[in-house]
């Protein structure tokens, strides 16, 4: 006897929405193996997306300042994470919410038992490009810059672990965090 179309349909509509929110998944969920919990760069990516775009006023309001539309790589062999944003300034006659240029940075990182994420550690600027400010960075610009990067490395963790991942670490000392292989891995010690 012949079973109906519809019997395997069913089946298979929901392995198949199992098998897309396990990859989805994949994006999200750090691997925790050892002494060691990994993270991926698309999980950066993920996480800096919903915290940006973010504006800052600075000189008392007549200049600010928006950082926008992060992106994230970990460039092989670097020991570094880059990150290269969008930056839009404010006032002086220029519209600080679309893109004025652009700036990358490459940082080690730390992690923060505070705020349960991982924070840049000593950042460097590597590039800006500002056409409407003739195309390099003045004094004015870069100390703006300078002190938002500042203010970031210390506050803002460009990822912080959710609640199943810290509660898998319960109990474990933190060590140091490394960059390397695609991956940030944050070493745990017994």
């Amino acid at each position: 006897m012949r079973r109906p179309a519809l019997a395997f349909a069913f089946p298979l509509a929901f392995a198949s929405l199992v098998l897309a929110t396990v990859l989805a998944g994949c994006t999200t969920l750090s691997a925790l193996v050892g002494n060691q919990v990994t993270f991926t760069a698309p999980q950066l990516q993920s996480y800096l997306d919903r915290r940006f775009p973010r504006d800052y006023d600075k000189l008392g309001g007549l200049v600010s300042l928006r950082v926008m539309h992060p992106r994230i790589s970990i460039p092989q062999g670097s020991g570094r994470l880059q990150l290269d944003f969008d930056v839009g300034i404010g006032g002086l006659g220029m519209d600080g919410t679309s893109p004025s240029g652009h700036f990358a940075l490459q940082s080690a990182l730390r992690f923060d038992p505070e705020t349960r994420g991982l924070h840049l550690a000593d950042p460097a600027i590597v590039g800006v490009d500002v056409p409407a400010l003739g195309g390099v960075m003045n004094d004015s610009a870069r100390g703006i810059l300078n002190q938002w990067l500042a203010e970031y490395a210390r506050q803002e963790p460009v990822y912080r672990l959710d609640d199943n991942v810290w509660g898998r670490m319960t109990g474990r000392r933190i060590g140091e965090t490394t960059i390397g292989n695609g991956v940030v891995t944050l070493h745990l010690d017994q």
